[in-house]
């Protein structure tokens, strides 16, 4: 029997017992179903969904309710997760202009395998190959100089290609000729052109593409209207873009935009990405050395018993003279250029990847001494590379490297929910093996 609500009973109370369904004797909601049938517990439904604990029991308890999106979000949760017993993965998915493997975070955590990777830079093929040690391929090089039939089949494509006008000289030309050009001739030369190309050889279910926010504006838009057409109008994809600032899942403001593709008809809705609210954003101080003795020792960016951060990362004197005096100027001539600081309780600006320079755009109080810089590790957790309180991400290049690749990267929790609002459209595809429809035939403009 289903409780009734008494015309004195608190109206909270009847709306929390109205959300209410029974199995057996224990009462339980929607979303408790959803998050058992998932799998998951209340710390990782908060970490998988983007909101604090103590939002995730408010659901839990019926004291509200969460959007439909969210509901909508854990139904994706249980089917991704590949078969259990034949230890086949739910998809595989390739990793170009992979960086650090940011994007390739957010599909592991769904059920996908990676299963190539390519990247130039050496410094962060190092990084790849530290934090994925089991991987069974390597890290290939220059994308420019592998051919698409070289690459494995997969249903996934995961590219943060960089940015780059395209040249338009000889379209006019061959239009006037009645010759076919496509995308071979609008951004040949291009590395978004290697993107075009491996989609076009492999077909596969969908792809993730990422980018500066800026991509919209670039080359006063001509830059933007040519990625469209090829994905859409040559490639022949249903493509839909967002631009998404990270503040809502780490401390940082830091906007990007992201490019989903489909080869085939979806329901797919980036509208319904479920962003936490801003009442629930984390703050820097989540991500800080406590330094106070509750962190795991951690010598390269710490010392003592307390975990006290290292001096080295203190602006000196000099420096910290210089960006004042500098940030002055400035303010003086009307500008706002200049050093920002900030406390446990702020959000931090864009982490870019000059921070190694001198730190400006993210700068940390501390009483009684000059501000520091984030530690590499501190970037890390700001970028969602790893959880706060945790030393689970392995540096192997200089302190250097470390800023220039967080500062290039992309943060992994938003991914990782891009990820899960795509899974279904890609897991309720995929039972055909990717092998399958390598060379697949589709008529392209």
């Amino acid at each position: 029997m289903f409780p009734s609500c008494s015309r004195d009973a608190n109206l909270k109370s009847c709306h929390k017992d109205s959300q209410r369904v029974f199995q057996g004797d224990t009462t339980v909601n929607e979303f408790s179903t959803l998050r058992q049938q998932a799998g998951l517990t209340i710390p990782e439904a908060a970490d998988r969904l983007g909101y604090t604990e103590r939002q995730i029991y408010r659901w839990e308890n019926g004291e509200t309710g969460p959007r439909r999106a969210v509901l909508d979000l854990l139904r994706t949760m249980k089917p991704a997760t590949g078969n259990a017993q034949s230890g086949e993965p739910a998809f595989r998915f390739i990793d170009l202009f992979a960086g650090i493997g940011g994007l390739r975070r957010g599909f592991d955590a769904i059920g996908g395998k990676c299963v190539y990777t390519s990247e130039w830079d050496r410094f962060s093929k190092q990084t790849y190959r530290a934090n994925f040690p089991d991987d069974d391929h390597d890290v290939a090089g220059d994308i420019t100089q592998i051919g698409a039939e070289e690459i494995p089949a997969h249903d996934v494509l995961l590219a943060g290609f960089p940015c780059q006008p395209f040249s338009l000289a000889g379209v006019s030309k061959l239009n006037s000729l009645r010759r076919p050009h496509g995308f071979q001739c609008n951004v040949q030369g291009t590395l978004f052109f290697d993107v075009a190309r491996i989609i076009q050889h492999h077909r596969p279910e969908a792809f993730l593409l990422e980018n500066v926010k800026n991509l919209r504006s670039h080359d006063r838009g001509r830059t933007f209207d040519v990625i469209m057409r090829t994905l859409e109008e040559d490639l022949g994809y249903t493509v839909q873009t967002r631009i998404i600032d990270a503040r809502y899942w780490v401390p940082q403001h830091r906007e990007r935009i992201f490019i989903v593709g489909f080869r085939d008809d979806t329901d797919f809705d980036f509208d319904a990405l479920p962003v936490p609210g801003k009442e629930d954003a984390p703050r820097l101080g989540s991500i800080l050395h406590p330094e106070d003795g509750s962190e795991a020792p951690d010598e390269r960016f710490t010392t003592g018993p307390k975990g006290r951060v290292l001096d080295r990362y203190t602006l000196s004197d000099h420096l910290w003279s210089y960006l004042q005096s500098y940030a002055e100027k400035h303010r003086a001539a009307g500008n706002g250029f200049g050093f920002s600081a900030f406390g446990p309780e702020d959000v931090a600006r864009t982490l870019s990847a000059r921070y190694h320079k001198d730190g400006s755009e993210i700068l940390i109080r501390q009483k009684g001494r000059n501000p520091r810089r984030l530690t590499p590790r501190e970037c890390a957790r700001l970028m969602g590379f790893e959880k706060p309180g945790g030393t689970s991400y392995s540096f192997v290049v200089s302190d250097t490297q470390a800023y220039r690749q967080f500062g290039n990267a992309v943060v992994v929790p938003v991914v990782e929910a891009i990820a899960r609002l795509m899974a279904p459209h890609i897991v309720s595809k995929s039972d055909e093996p990717a092998e399958a429809r390598a060379g697949e035939e589709k008529a392209v403009a």
